[in-house]
């Protein structure tokens, strides 16, 4: 069962989308395991895919043919690698914000706030101080 040429088509744009190459791929087949029969335990249908810059690998044996497999495994390492450069670039934003929200300047009102529920704080711990009898 071939993939379709549309899949193909949308894999390569999505591979150039991301800047990867067909030569950052280190591919090699072994066999599988598992269901399958003799037909998997005879021929190399698992596919292992390695990408060469990130180093990020990716085994697959979902199907029991070689060109599917290669197929499932192409997509497979490319949501890795998508996740791994989106979760950088959100962790980025995510320092930027806290900064932001750090020097961001308070109102009036705010500030008065946090004031008396400072004030009411330290009332709260000034009642635990010991009790001292005078007699």
């Amino acid at each position: 069962m071939p993939v379709s040429a549309e899949k193909e088509k949308a894999l390569a744009a999505r591979m150039q989308e991301l800047g990867v190459s067909e030569n950052d791929f280190e591919e090699s087949f072994i066999r599988s395991s598992g269901p399958g029969g003799q037909k998997v335990n005879k021929s190399s249908s698992c596919v292992q895919l390695v990408h060469i810059p990130t180093g990020l690998s990716v085994k697959c044996q979902r199907e029991r043919s070689q060109t599917l497999n290669r197929y499932l495994a192409r997509r497979l390492l490319l949501d890795k690698i998508e996740l791994q450069r989106d979760g950088f670039i959100a962790r980025e934003k995510e320092k930027i914000e806290k900064l932001r929200r750090q020097k961001r300047k308070r109102s009036k009102r705010a500030k008065e706030k946090i004031l008396t529920a400072k004030h009411q704080q330290a009332q709260k711990k000034e009642l635990r101080s010991r009790v001292v009898f005078e007699e």
